[in-house]
């Protein structure tokens, strides 16, 4: 939704998912976000149907519409944060009345820090007031072009006299670092947390949810970013109770071996699942190698986990500082009742920094109780780390007990806070830090995904595969994943072919231009490059310089968004533009045969997505080619008269339309075998074989990512046999017995 997708816009989409064969048109959010929103995750009133989207009566002919095809319609819903602005009519109560509002409960504030921050200022105030900008307008104070509501009843007229007696304080944006009274989403201070763990405040942010859902106006429910709530699981419980059987699936990154909770829900929203798949279709020797010259090239950290303690603690310092200072503060209340210990400030600040730099996890799930088994052996081995780095860690000690098992109610806001600030400070450090400096293998750079273990085998799938609630999303593409679903499998042909992709870095190298690019810049640089390469996009060289501003931005080495440095950012431009205009000139035969392997894996990738237990996510426009890097560039508009033809497109546009629509009619047919089948993927002769198999019949997947060919009974069709690198069977119960 929203850049020129309304309501009435994703209506004309309703005929295509029919004719694909696809259940549910799945939404962005829908309700009122700041004028101009691209994405929607900025709400600011969650109890109206956007007007830019066509308002209620928009979204009731969407409805219609969908229900008279059969489609469900599912929405994505923001309990965690709305708009931290003056479009928010929430917030500006609270501007107005304080702790005295209705809202004031509703807003993630620490009001004994004193008046609420609003770090929203081009310049300090005092240099405002001194330029006359500091100006009473009725009951607003103008501050520049901001135009803030006044207590009521205020009548002073001088301007610093009339700014103490608010219940905000306006200070200059650099204050945000380490200034704001606000819980933000990660580090973005545009958005402020909402406290939906009080019923009052779930009941007003979910109201027009709960009357969609009585309207049967909505089928399912994704809910975003669970980790950053207070108690994800009371949440959960809550929202199970008001909606009964809709189904709802959280947005949950989960890191390494760890599992979903026992939570009511269907399951995540599935980034394990691309990372998985990603990892089963990467040559383990070709990372290796790529990886080791990496290192040599680079003189770059050896593991990723080094490179993101680095970015850690980089991220504490730079980004998320108004984060551990609260911490630090919440952990002083905490102590002061305690007569065993008494730790100085310098104490608390180690002890809180080692503590978040050590935690390998987006969250434990204390929830203000009492943690479980798995939660409390996790906080012990991060409080051992972490003691470990410090001269004494008796410190750390304690405050890992008050997180584990707060005894009262300092020590139960010590506990929830320090969840809520982990999960943010490891996407920080993680996805938009070190995945920007760490670049060996950018495939495995992605959300929920390990770089440092970038590939698997048919065991390490078959045993992913058997832990699945099978009612879970599998996606391979969404808003927020680093690269598209396309794009990534070009990275992992990357590691097919070692020789190739060194050779496309040691051609970058030698360019002039690229004399005063870091090494791992140029590394980054050339994967994306070949990312999205198409020598017809006429808008490519816009693209890829958008996307190598916010990447070094992100990366945080040699510039930064708050203070860019435009020499270093314009020899990265430069050197780009030499490496596209080079590839224009004489593309490398390098370069083909490693955007041919992507190709073949994004079949590969495609079948096997169908088959993994769960409910496959189908992102816009993937049902053809998607080449496309993070958003923004994610979030181009879709060609839908490409998407209703790319069924008799030539090439890979039509092979992937094909398979797919072949392999949703395959999960329609054997709807039964698809929900409750065994799966099983084993190595077989010519490649991974992956079955579905349950009493009736059996389907059979085989597929060749080493780039061998293989023929199948429904696919590929005859003319494309020879090159295929998957083959689909579907097998009587009897036959396929015999065949195993």
């Amino acid at each position: 939704m929203r850049e020129g997708v309304d309501f009435d816009a994703a209506i004309a989409y309703l005929g295509h998912l029919v004719e694909m064969g696809i259940s549910h048109l799945y939404l962005s959010p829908i309700f009122t976000a700041a004028p101009g929103s691209t994405h929607g995750y900025d709400v600011t009133d969650p109890s109206e149907i956007d007007p830019a989207l066509g308002g209620r009566e928009g979204f009731k002919r969407l409805s219609d519409a969908a229900q008279a095809a059969k489609i469900g319609l599912i929405l994505d819903i923001v309990p965690n944060h709305t708009a931290f602005s003056l479009d928010n009519p929430w917030l500006v109560d609270v501007l107005r009345h304080g702790q005295d509002s209705r809202y004031a409960p509703h807003f993630d504030i620490d009001w004994e820090a004193g008046p609420l921050v609003l770090p929203w200022l081009e310049e300090p105030f005092e240099a405002l007031a001194d330029q006359g900008k500091v100006i009473r307008s009725g009951e607003t104070l103008r501050l520049g072009e901001l135009a803030i509501p006044l207590r009521p009843g205020v009548e002073m007229e001088d301007p610093q006299e009339l700014h103490e007696a608010q219940v905000w304080r306006a200070v200059h944006w650099a204050r945000e670092r380490d200034g704001v009274t606000h819980r933000r989403f990660f580090n973005v201070t545009g958005l402020i947390g909402m406290r939906v763990e009080e019923q009052r405040v779930f009941d007003d942010m979910h109201a027009l949810l709960l009357e969609l859902l009585a309207e049967g106006r909505v089928q399912g429910i994704r809910i975003d970013h669970i980790d950053g709530l207070a108690d994800p699981a009371g949440y959960l419980v809550r929202l199970r109770a008001a909606v009964g059987e809709t189904p709802f699936w959280v947005e949950k990154i989960l890191t390494g071996d760890e599992r979903l909770p026992d939570w009511p829900v269907e399951g995540t929203t599935g980034y394990e699942a691309a990372a998985i798949i990603a990892r089963v279709l990467a040559d383990r020797e070709g990372a290796e190698r790529l990886h080791a010259a990496w290192v040599d090239q680079t003189g770059g950290a050896a593991t990723f986990h080094e490179a993101m303690e680095t970015a850690k603690g980089d991220v504490i310092r730079r980004d998320l500082a108004a984060e551990l200072y609260q911490l630090i503060g919440l952990a002083r209340v905490a102590f002061a009742p305690r007569a065993d210990v008494d730790p100085g400030d310098e104490a608390l600040r180690e002890a809180v920094f080692a503590l978040l730099r050590a935690f390998p996890r987006y969250r434990t799930y204390v929830a203000g109780g009492t943690a479980s088994p798995e939660d409390r052996a996790l906080m012990g081995q991060v409080a051992q780390e972490a003691g470990a780095t410090l001269r004494s860690g008796e410190v750390v000690d304690f405050i890992a007990e008050m997180i584990t098992d707060p005894q009262n109610a300092d020590e139960t806001a010590l506990s929830i806070r320090f969840e809520q600030v982990t999960g943010a400070l490891l996407a920080k450090s993680h996805e938009d830090t070190a995945g920007f400096r760490w670049t060996p293998y950018l495939a495995a750079c992605e959300v929920g995904a390990d770089p440092d273990r970038p590939a698997a085998n048919a065991a390490d799938l078959d045993d992913w595969a058997q832990v699945q609630p099978g009612t879970g999303m599998i996606l391979t593409s969404s808003h927020d994943t680093k690269r598209s679903e396309d794009a990534r499998m070009r990275l992992v042909a990357w590691t097919h072919s070692p020789d190739d992709a060194l050779s496309l870095i040691a051609h970058a190298r030698s360019l002039p231009q690229a004399e005063e690019v870091p090494a791992n810049v140029l590394w980054y640089l050339v994967q994306s490059s070949l990312a999205i390469w198409d020598r017809d996009d006429a808008e490519l060289d816009e693209r890829l310089a958008d996307h190598l501003t916010k990447a070094l931005r992100e990366g945080d080495e040699i510039t930064n968004w708050t203070h860019p440095d435009a020499a270093a950012e314009r020899a990265v431009q430069v050197c780009l533009n030499a490496l596209i205009n080079n590839w224009r000139h004489e593309t490398p035969a390098a370069l083909s045969r490693i955007v041919e392997r992507g190709e073949q894996l994004s079949l590969c990738q495609l079948a096997l997505k169908m088959m993994l237990p769960g409910s496959p996510d189908i992102y816009r426009g993937c049902e053809a080619t998607h080449f496309a890097l993070t958003d923004p560039d994610n979030r181009r508009p879709v060609d839908l008269e490409a998407l209703h033809a790319a069924h008799a497109a030539p090439g890979l546009a039509g092979q992937k339309a094909r398979l797919l629509k072949l392999l949703l009619t395959l999960r329609r047919d054997h709807a039964e075998l698809f929900a409750n089948g065994a799966f099983r993927a084993e190595q077989g002769a010519e490649g991974l074989v992956v079955r579905r198999s349950g009493p009736l019949a059996e389907v059979v997947l085989c597929l060749a990512p080493g780039g061998s060919a293989v023929k199948g009974t429904h696919w590929p069709q005859q003319d494309e046999a020879a090159q295929s690198p998957l083959s689909l069977s579907v097998l009587p119960a009897e036959t396929a017995i015999g065949a195993a």
